[in-house]
Parts: structure tokens; sequence; C-alpha cells
């Protein structure tokens, strides 16, 4: 477990221990490690640019899981240091330019193993949602994903993360239309979104683009994907208030909506804590590719490695699921 004493480290950590797990708690910072250890814990922290320290850091490994971002920075020294261990990655980046550098980069080169990038709330959530929309579908004409949070609290992380892709796109936006990334200076356009009740109808960001733009279409056939944000999320920068085990009050709506042709078809899921959700799917993943129980190898992404249904029932414990609706 890479990056444990960040705040997503955290919630993995303690998923892996309560799942029956022992983690390896690793990462850049020695005291850090140290600070949060338990009794029996084993701390072996190395720097992302020391392969050989990485490589120590991950011996009798059976999988690795990087919390630490920028993942621009992190994910390729891991995946590199898990494929020379023979051992599956996961990661739980939102960057849309380093998930789709983990795809171009290593698509030939991990035939062998399991990589899933962006196995967290923005990008492996939505995608194991449209997946589950699609059914039996194996293209359509567009997706949409909106995302209806109660408010928003970034982390240091998801902030210095958020500059390094600013940085990369020099300052510009990015979709996916016409079966690519496009960069573009546009202005975002508000919008009305009616998501499932309670929430209702939202004010939301338009092509406020997030990790899905990458999943989703590495594994199904759609020319146009798109993400909304509520706009009070998109706005509120305030820090959160957490509960005993560090999980702040927001809530969140995941609404996907799938079209082809004139049919549409739609399915949303619900919970707390865009952080913390992450563990257990990252978790859960994890769980999946030791007992073997994958779709495919080599980077993958959610949709495409498991059964996406069945992934999302194993949630139930922290999400509400609506069931899929099918209409034309």
């Amino acid at each position: 477990m890479y990056g444990a004493y960040g705040h997503t480290g955290r919630f993995v950590v303690a998923e892996l221990r309560e799942r029956g797990y022992v983690p390896l708690l690793l990462g850049r910072d020695r005291d850090k490690l140290l600070a949060m250890a338990e009794p029996g814990s084993e701390v072996r922290p190395a720097p992302v640019d020391d392969p050989a320290a990485l490589d120590r850091a991950l011996a009798g490994a059976a999988a690795v899981i990087n919390c630490a971002g920028p993942f621009a920075t992190t994910a390729a020294p891991l995946i590199e240091a898990a494929l020379r261990a023979g051992i599956p990655y996961v990661d739980v980046a939102a960057e849309i330019e380093a998930n789709a550098d983990t795809f171009a980069r290593f698509a030939d080169r991990a035939a062998d193993t399991v990589v899933v990038p962006a196995m967290a709330f923005f990008g492996g959530l939505g995608d194991l949602l449209v997946t589950a929309a699609m059914g039996d579908w194996t293209a359509a004409d567009e997706v949409h994903i909106a995302y209806g949070l109660s408010s928003w609290h970034p982390t240091a992380g998801t902030l210095a993360a958020g500059a390094v892709s600013r940085e990369r796109r020099e300052g510009r936006r990015v979709r996916y239309s016409g079966g690519g990334l496009q960069y573009h200076d546009d202005a975002l356009p508000t919008l009305e979104w009616e998501f499932p009740a309670p929430l209702g109808r939202q004010d939301v960001i338009g092509e406020f683009s997030m990790a899905d733009i990458v999943t989703v279409p590495t594994h199904l056939a759609v020319p146009e994907v798109r993400t909304y944000m509520t706009a009070k999320a998109a706005a509120d920068l305030a820090a959160a208030a957490v509960d005993e085990r560090g999980r702040s009050g927001q809530t969140f709506v995941v609404d996907v909506v799938v079209r082809a042709g004139g049919a549409e078809r739609r399915m949303s899921a619900s919970g707390r804590d865009i952080y913390a959700i992450s563990a257990p799917l990252a978790v859960e993943a994890v769980d999946r590719i030791l007992s073997g129980r994958t779709r495919s190898k080599g980077v993958v992404s959610a949709g495409a490695a498991f059964d996406a249904p069945d992934f999302l029932r194993a949630l139930a414990p922290h999400l509400s699921l609506s069931q899929p609706t099918w209409c034309r």
C-alpha cells in the first residue's frame, strides 16, 4: 500500500485490515509511516525515483495499491516495480493525463499481470456504472456521467494533482469527443441535470471532465463521453468536518445515462464521502484480482476487468444502487 499515510491511503489501509489483509505500509516519508503504524505493521519507506528501493519495498507483496499523487510522478515507477515483481497494480488516480499515460505506456508490457488505473470514485465507479447500465449493448452513441456532490472538499493531494494536470494542459480544458481527447479553451456551460430523488434538479457544470473520459472509452465503443459536476460542489473549497473514522459528511449521487439510437439506459449510485468510498473500490478490485475473478489481463479499466453488476453489488455496505432503467 503505497502512500499509506495520505488521506485516501488511510482509508485503504483500514479497509485492507477489516478484510483480513496485512498491509505493508509504503511511502516516501519514513516518519509519517511510523506515526501511523500499528503493532505488527511493517514499514517500508521508498522514494519513487529509486527503483532498487521500490523493489525492496515490494518484496513478498501480493499486490500494490498506489494512493500517492500526483500520479503523473508516482504511477509509472510503481507500475514498473510491480511488473518487475510480477504482481498486480491498482491505483486511485483521478488525473486524466496520468491515466491516459498508463494505458498508452504499459498496454503492451503488462500482458501477464493486471494493472487497473483509476480504481476509485472518479474513473472506476463511473466506469462500473456505465458498463452495468449498457447491459448487452456493445456500443452506444454517447455516455453522460453526472456527479451530484453535496459539497466538495479537495485534499491537499487532490489540489496538487490538479495543479500538475493544469500545467500539462497549459491551462486548457479537456473533453472526450469524436472518439478522442480534445483540448480546448471554451468556457464550461452551466446546465440543469435531473438527479434521482431526493437530490432532484440541480445546476451542473457541463464538460467538467474527470477520469471517466479515459476509462470508459478504453473498452466501450462510445465516441462521446461527457461528465458533469454540481455547480455548488465545483465552487466549494471549504474545510470538511469528519467523523471518528475520518469520513466527511459529504454525500454523493453518480447518475449515468447511456444513449444509442432512440434508446436510453440509466443507473445511479449514492453514498457518503468520495475519498472514503475509494477504499472499498480499490480493495475489492485487489481481492478479485488475487482470487482470479477478472475478465482480462493487461492494463484494464474497472468495467473491463470485472463483472460490473456483481462488483457493484459487492459494494452494498458502502453504496445504494438504483436498478437500471431502459426506455425508448
